[in-house]
């Protein structure tokens, strides 16, 4: 089998990260290949019919698919090659991709550099080991999307949503639009999971209840799901005798979050990250192993297309500077941020402080709420050496901040090579 050294940048992964790379690789003149194992580029946004895309990248509220359609315009204007269909097997330390389709069968490819940028997959019920019988009626959100937007099929009549996530909201008024009684959206965390227009726009507008603190406990049925009985939890989350509460219905939809899709990461000795679950990366969204770069939801889940987009721009403008041999040499120091109080995960987890004057931007996921506004700050050694604030903060939704020469100089004015990154 020949191997294929003519690319300079491997895309793995055709969705908004990926062709955002592509497009920014080819412009810099690299030879872009994207492997793509669905039969459209897109990813997952052909399926999502609503709006709430482009706001930043485009100044425009648009549907998933027009989003998408944007930006496979601009791939498909550039001599980008794209294979379709086609299943990435594995990947390499040594930059070796190996992948299958119908047409060519066993493929080898040596490129330059690789862009990482697989997204992520949802949990499943094995996963959050929800009891009950193995009735039919149990969808994640994302299957009941597809199933009501692209193929045209209803899974139910009498829903219950489990989990408070975006698509599960937003499936909760599709289906409501659509005939469907959708008696509840139940929440184990005592906060929303979700974005709060979400919340307005999906549920309080339809009149759906939420319930907070509140899990499944039963699934009962035995060929075909026939309701479930309920149960509320502590702040440990530990069940509460005497809450139950029993619901009649067909379907209960899964909402209950996204994991980064790593397992091609893990196999090309990236090194992953404790908090996100997906590879550890720099501000120039380079990974552990030097030539692998990743971008977008693989490395953590975002909360808007734009910014999954925004990084995969810079994956690909970094991994094409690499395979010409281009790459501007790491300055001199380089920081690391950790999570620290009411912080879940930090992308990137390392930045770069010099002396010029590049600006990182950094993106931080709250894991309290607090609606009240607060300090972001930059300690070591249990002193404060920078901080900045923000009008509040909730699990559902990243703060992203770009680092003002102020920040950087008092940064910079420091010799700590790791810092907390803590919400108070």
């Amino acid at each position: 089998m020949r191997v294929n050294g003519d690319y300079d940048v491997a895309v793995i992964g055709g969705g908004p990260a990926g062709m955002a790379a592509a497009i920014a690789a080819a412009r810099e003149g690299a030879r872009v290949l994207i492997l793509e194992r669905n039969d459209q580029l897109g990813g997952i946004l052909p399926q999502c019919i609503h709006n709430g895309f482009g706001a930043i990248n485009f100044g425009r509220d648009l549907p998933g698919p027009e989003y998408a359609y944007r930006y496979e315009q601009k791939v498909r204007a550039l001599p980008v090659e794209i294979k379709l269909n086609t299943m990435v097997l594995d990947v390499t330390g040594g930059r070796d991709v190996f992948a299958i389709n119908d047409d060519e069968g066993y493929l080898h490819f040596k490129p330059k550099s690789i862009v990482m940028a697989m997204g992520c997959r949802e949990r499943t019920r094995a996963q959050i080991r929800l009891p009950g019988t193995r009735a039919a009626g149990i969808f994640t959100a994302g299957t009941v999307q597809r199933l009501v937007n692209i193929e045209g099929y209803m899974p139910g009549r009498r829903v219950v949503v489990l989990g408070s996530g975006d698509i599960g909201m937003i499936m909760a008024r599709r289906l409501t639009i659509e005939g469907a009684t959708v008696l509840s959206v139940l929440e184990l965390m005592p906060h929303l999971t979700g974005l709060r227009r979400n919340y307005v726009q999906c549920l309080q507008d339809y009149d759906i209840p939420l319930h907070l603190s509140t899990t499944v406990k039963k699934i009962k049925g035995k060929r075909r799901v026939e309701g479930i009985e309920t149960i509320q939890v502590d702040e440990r989350f530990r069940p509460i005798a005497g809450t139950e509460r029993s619901i009649d219905c067909d379907t209960l939809v899964l909402s209950v979050g996204l994991i980064p899709e790593n397992e091609l990461s893990s196999q090309a000795g990236v090194v992953l990250d404790d908090h996100t679950r997906g590879p550890r990366i720099d501000s120039s969204m380079a990974t552990s192993v030097p030539g692998i770069f990743a971008a977008g939801n693989v490395t953590g889940i975002y909360d808007l297309v734009d910014y999954v987009s925004i990084a995969g721009t810079a994956a690909g403008a970094n991994a094409a500077a690499y395979a010409r041999g281009t790459a501007p040499e790491k300055r001199r120091r380089r920081v690391r941020l950790v999570p620290g109080s009411n912080v879940g995960s930090i992308l990137p987890q390392e930045i770069e402080i010099g002396d010029d004057d590049s600006r990182p931007t950094i993106m931080l996921r709250p894991n309290a709420t607090i609606d009240v506004s607060v300090r972001l700050r930059f300690t070591a050694d249990d002193e404060t050496v920078t901080e900045f604030r923000e009008r509040y903060a909730r699990p559902s939704e990243m703060i992203v901040k770009t680092l003002s020469a102020r920040h950087l100089d008092q940064l910079r004015g420091d010799k700590n090579e790791e810092y907390q990154v803590e919400i108070v």
